[in-house]
């Protein structure tokens, strides 16, 4: 079994290629789509010596059955069969000359069909060697036309919530057939079917199922067609009419007495827009002071209990009407203020946000001029020391570098008698026309420690007696190494510093 397949196939290769050593080359496959142009390959390799070549055919092979399509004779001319006469032709022009070159007979089919599709055989009749020929296999596409369309203008979502298919996809008379996806946010679910049409191709119809509603109404669904390597996609956006969704607005739980400005409104989301709009109260009628414009309640006048109650509005659209309820109660005093008062507006914002910067800057610069005040004052009661100048010492007398002599504690009050010839000495004051230092309960020791130095030029003494100069002192004892003695009798210290 295994001999006679092996020479089978050597048969097969000595037919495609002469013994002598002639081929035939062509394509193994080729394609196209419906309406195109394709080449159908076909080239001699003659042998050395070359043979001679007395006829080129042209052959459809279908179901078992050759079917003549081209034939090329160096002494008949070029021939093309019905019914590829006005649709092929060979491609080199060689072919049709008188003398023609037979060696490439490649053919070109023009506005391809789905009937073209079949295996060609392209065969060399050749002299003295036989004929050889070789075979492609030829592959019609069609591809589909796809359309998305909305089942009906109109979707109408009913109160029994039903499936409906709100849109179909086609692909039709495709050839392969075509995969249809759906891309969408929407709930739903597709159903596919397929129809083979008589010329080999076929139609794919695919059908997009919802319940429609409010919340399918605007909502986008596009069609994906994947045929072979291409993605084709079509789009549509849902049109449903629902009836109205209601709600009240305007009853914020803080109506109280005397309050102003209170209104309610009637909302609607609905497809069509609502035509009519209806109020009622439940259990009675409308308050005296209520206007009604439009969708909204206008209550004139202050808060009173009279508004308490159930209020009714009924929306209605060419679909149906629909209702809002809301409970309206009255208290005595605001629950909490309302929402609008607390609202500040910019501009007092603004304005605010400006008053505090000016305070805020003020404010600094009366902490800078206190500061610089202090300083200021402490630097005037600072002793400021001067080499150059002679000065009399009152006070302590004393720099704080040059240390405190000792000397006896002086009295809280002295005086000197303006009648006494003797050498004055300290004495108590004890009249009021003396000098009083009474009420200045201090430490005469530590008191002379802190008290500022007070110098007069020689030029001023003259204006100070010994009655100005309410204390006397016994002869100072020896002076201290940082203090330098004056030839007028002051002294000065060395080290003199500053506070």
């Amino acid at each position: 079994m295994a001999m006679c397949v092996g020479m089978w196939i050597l048969l097969l290769a000595l037919h495609v290629q002469g013994g002598d050593g002639q081929m035939v080359q062509m394509d193994s496959s080729k394609s196209g789509n419906v309406g195109s142009q394709v080449e159908l390959r076909c080239i001699f390799i003659n042998s050395n010596p070359p043979v001679k070549i007395s006829q080129v055919t042209w052959q459809k092979l279908l179901n078992g059955t050759k079917q003549n399509v081209a034939i090329a004779n160096p002494a008949l001319g070029v021939s093309v069969l019905p019914p590829f006469k006005e649709r092929v032709s060979f491609k080199q022009a060689a072919v049709r000359h008188r003398t023609p070159s037979l060696e490439d007979t490649t053919i070109v089919f023009s506005s391809l069909q789905l009937s073209d599709e079949a295996a060609y055989i392209c065969e060399y009749t050749t002299f003295p060697a036989g004929n050889r020929e070789n075979m492609v296999n030829l592959t019609v596409y069609a591809r589909p036309m796809t359309r998305m369309t909305l089942t009906t203008p109109t979707i109408v979502a009913r109160a029994q919530k039903r499936k409906m298919t709100v849109a179909t996809c086609v692909s039709a008379n495709g050839k392969p057939p075509s995969e249809i996806k759906w891309e969408t946010r929407l709930k739903g679910e597709a159903t596919s079917q397929q129809t083979r049409n008589q010329n080999g191709t076929v139609t794919v119809r695919s059908n997009y199922v919802v319940i429609p509603s409010r919340e399918t109404h605007k909502q986008k669904l596009t069609c994906i067609v994947m045929y072979r390597n291409e993605r084709i996609t079509d789009s549509v956006v849902l049109n449903v009419q629902y009836e109205p969704e209601v709600k009240i607005e305007g009853f914020d739980g803080n109506w109280y007495l005397n309050r102003q400005n209170v209104q309610l409104t009637c909302r609607a989301d609905a497809n069509p827009p609502v035509t009519i709009y209806q109020w009622k109260l439940l259990n009675g009628s409308l308050p005296s002071n209520v206007e009604i414009k439009n969708n909204t309640l206008f209550f004139k006048g202050p808060v009173t209990y009279d508004l308490a109650g159930t209020y009714v509005c009924d929306a209605t659209n060419g679909i149906g009407t629909r209702t809002g309820i809301v409970d309206v109660n009255i208290t005595e005093f605001p629950n909490n203020p309302p929402r609008g008062d607390d609202e500040i507006p910019q501009e007092q914002h603004n304005a605010g946000a400006a008053i505090g910067g000016a305070v805020g800057g003020v404010a600094l610069l009366g902490v800078a001029a206190i500061l610089l005040f202090i300083f200021l004052r402490r630097r005037q009661r600072t002793f400021k020391g001067d080499y150059s100048t002679k000065k009399h010492v009152f006070g302590n007398g004393y720099s704080k570098a040059g240390g405190l002599p000792a000397h006896p504690p002086i009295p809280k009050n002295l005086q000197y008698p303006d009648d006494s010839d003797d050498e004055k000495k300290p004495a108590q004051i004890g009249g009021t026309g003396g000098f009083e230092a009474s009420e200045r309960d201090f430490d005469t020791e530590q008191e002379d420690l802190k008290r500022p130095y007070f110098t007069v030029d020689e030029g001023e003494s003259r204006d100070y007696d010994e009655r100005t100069l309410a204390f006397q002192y016994d002869p100072e004892p020896e002076i201290a190494d940082d203090m330098i003695s004056q030839t007028d009798g002051s002294v000065i210290s060395k080290k003199e510093w500053y506070v």
